[in-house]
């Protein structure tokens, strides 16, 4: 009897201490907000929100003398991914996703991670055939539907 008594307080403890454990997160600097990390304006709403990217107005034509195109927004399990593309002389100058999910505080962390990741891959990839971040699939499946939606527009395969 005891056995079993002593077996049910140890599993208790361990699930008490299994359910409060907290991961260690990464941040930009300390005290900055996800949002922060992107270069971005905190973006207002809830559920999935929208937030500027560093590509920054809206379409037409930037100071570099490219093209500026944005996808068509990417639903996803979390909310839409919208990407905007510079483009000069056929090939990708700048890539920044303007709409993402941030409803959350996970969604927030994860992008604020994979957001920049991805839009360095876009311009060094010069199409949308780039990899999906790690812990970022649903938002990455986003941003690659988006681009090439903006690929599309531009004339580039």
């Amino acid at each position: 009897m005891r056995r079993v008594i002593l077996a049910i307080v140890a599993t208790a403890a361990a699930l008490v201490l299994l359910l409060t454990f907290k991961t260690h997160s990464q941040s930009a600097a300390p005290g900055a907000s996800p949002a922060s990390a992107l270069g971005s304006p905190a973006p207002g709403g809830a559920g999935s929100g929208t937030a500027a990217g560093a590509g920054g107005a809206g379409a037409g034509t930037p100071a570099s003398g490219g093209k500026t195109l944005t996808g068509k927004a990417w639903p996803t399990v979390y909310g839409p991914v919208q990407v905007r593309i510079t483009v000069a002389g056929g090939r990708i100058t700048a890539a920044s996703a303007v709409r993402y999910p941030v409803g959350t505080p996970l969604d927030a962390q994860i992008n604020a991670f994979a957001i920049p990741q991805l839009n360095k891959e876009a311009v060094a990839a010069g199409s949308a055939k780039i990899d999906t971040v790690s812990g970022a699939t649903y938002t990455s499946g986003g941003y690659i539907g988006s681009l090439q939606s903006a690929l599309d527009q531009a004339g580039i395969s």
